[in-house]
């Protein structure tokens, strides 16, 4: 057992630690140093971890326990927001916009939070990935206006949240729910949200133990997936299609 955070070889293939030897406190920091290079994130996301920190600090990456999830076939919107929809332009659509989508998350003000966690190396990091057809962005439009939207990862048939913003209100909402219909569509379970707060369990997140979730990450990450860009595959999703399942 891990007694402390692991220092990270800088050879990229070099493998994490088990995500199980995360610390307690604070809650699920497992390693540090590293880099951010495509090899090593996409080794850390089929490991169940996350690089996260802020401006000055190592690279600090985590598996918290518990984590944070969506299940894609029991997500809906609140009523009062789809009923709003009806009447509005919107539609959602993917990898059209992504590096402005992750500039649009990390320049949001956010309740609590001094700065932004995604400091240049990780915008450019997540921009390299997505360019290699792994980091997906998922928009929501009104006309050619950028309303909100959400960024994050796609191995096999997992798909892992990394950050979300609204430019209008209900935009990041409506991301989420145009991203789980399509990943229900798709035969796709589960969204990771990482961490809890109050603004994702009010949208249906649920705690998932660690050890169900990288047992499910396993066998999900596994599978072929849909590599390369979503814009065709993702399509236009309508006001009338993100009802959500049973509604």
């Amino acid at each position: 057992m891990y007694l402390r955070p692991v220092l990270l070889q800088a050879d990229p293939s070099a493998p994490f630690p088990p995500a199980g030897c995360a610390l307690r406190e604070p809650d699920g920091l497992l390693a540090i140093g590293g880099d951010l290079s495509p090899t090593r994130l996409l080794a850390a996301y089929r490991g169940g971890i996350f690089p996260w920190y802020g401006e000055g600090q190592p690279i600090l990456w985590w598996s918290p326990d518990p984590r944070v999830v969506f299940h894609t076939d029991r997500f809906r919107l609140p009523s009062r927001l789809l009923r709003t929809l009806r009447k509005s332009d919107w539609v959602v659509r993917a990898d059209t916009a992504f590096c402005q989508v992750i500039d649009a998350c990390a320049s949001v003000p956010r309740a609590g939070q001094d700065g932004t966690w995604i400091v240049d190396d990780m915008r450019d990091a997540y921009c390299a990935l997505h360019d290699l057809g792994h980091a997906h962005s998922i928009e929501v439009w009104s006309g050619t206006r950028l309303v909100g939207g959400l960024y994050g990862v796609a191995v096999g048939r997992m798909f892992f949240g990394e950050s979300m913003f609204s430019a209008q209100s209900g935009g990041s909402k409506v991301a989420l729910g145009g991203l789980a219909a399509r990943l229900r569509q798709w035969g796709w379970p589960l969204i990771d949200a990482q961490v809890e707060n109050r603004h994702l369990m009010s949208l249906g997140a649920q705690r998932l133990p660690r050890s169900d979730f990288l047992t499910k990450v396993a066998t999900l990450t596994a599978d072929a997936g849909l590599p390369g860009s979503w814009t065709s595959a993702f399509g236009v999703v309508e006001p009338a299609d993100l009802a959500g399942p049973g509604t």
